[in-house]
């Protein structure tokens, strides 16, 4: 038997349909990311609630997306949400909410544990000073929880880019899609996977790198809180 041979001819036939596939996976992921960053904090909001019933339902909601494997949240979205509602789903609307529904809830989780970590003084402070609930959400609480969990954040978003290689199990012509089909087509599935993983990584890495950055440089920047508190004066939310 002869040693195998690469032979990147088809890889660079095929290199065209796979960016077209490419495109769509970075589609799918803004969209996921830019959706679920807003639902996630009224998510963890509710789960911090000292409404029993308003804390529990947001529990539960997180667990079950923790604790079940995405591709079967993807599954039971495509093929059992049209069955129960009567609807139709294509596979992109099916793919974009599993995957917005389940990074929710991961999203959730670390802006909760940004938010403990707002010391409690500040949130007092902003009470003293007639600050709505939403103002110090908005102006002490969110701002600083955003700041302290951005690299775990980044890391989320990295997974979920990832992820998106799953939406091919229900048709959706995303990268791996195209792989899939091209390497079926021309017979060379060693070359095109390869290309797979190196366009994946292309868009994985850089990201990956900004986050261990903006870690670094969170070491060396000013206080939270005082930068905070000027923030605010600055606005006049004092006023």
């Amino acid at each position: 038997m002869s040693a195998f041979q690469f032979d990147w001819t088809a890889a660079q036939g095929a290199l065209p349909f796979m960016l077209d596939g490419l495109i769509a996976t970075i589609e799918i992921t803004v969209l996921t990311v830019s959706i679920s960053m807003v639902l996630a904090v009224p998510v963890a909001v509710a789960r911090m609630s000292e409404v029993r019933p308003v804390r529990w339902i947001a529990q539960a909601y997180i667990e079950l997306f923790r604790c079940t494997p995405l591709l079967v949240q993807l599954f039971w979205i495509f093929y059992g949400l049209p069955i129960l509602t009567g609807g139709s789903f294509s596979g992109f609307t099916s793919a974009l909410v599993a995957l917005t529904a389940n990074l929710t809830a991961f999203m959730a989780e670390a802006y909760r544990s940004g938010f403990q970590n707002v010391p409690v003084e500040q949130i007092e402070a902003g009470r003293m000073l007639q600050l709505t609930s939403v103002q110090r959400l908005r102006h002490i609480i969110v701002p600083q929880a955003l700041r302290q969990q951005l690299p775990v954040i980044l890391s989320l978003n990295i997974s979920t880019f990832k992820d998106t290689a799953l939406v091919s199990t229900i048709a959706v012509a995303d990268l791996m899609f195209v792989a899939n089909t091209q390497a079926t087509l021309t017979y060379r599935p060693v070359e095109i996977l390869t290309l797979a993983a190196a366009m994946y990584f292309t868009i994985a890495f850089p990201i990956s790198l900004i986050a261990s950055t903006i870690e670094r440089k969170m070491r060396t920047v000013a206080p939270p809180r005082r930068r905070n508190m000027l923030t605010l004066e600055r606005k006049g939310t004092f006023a």
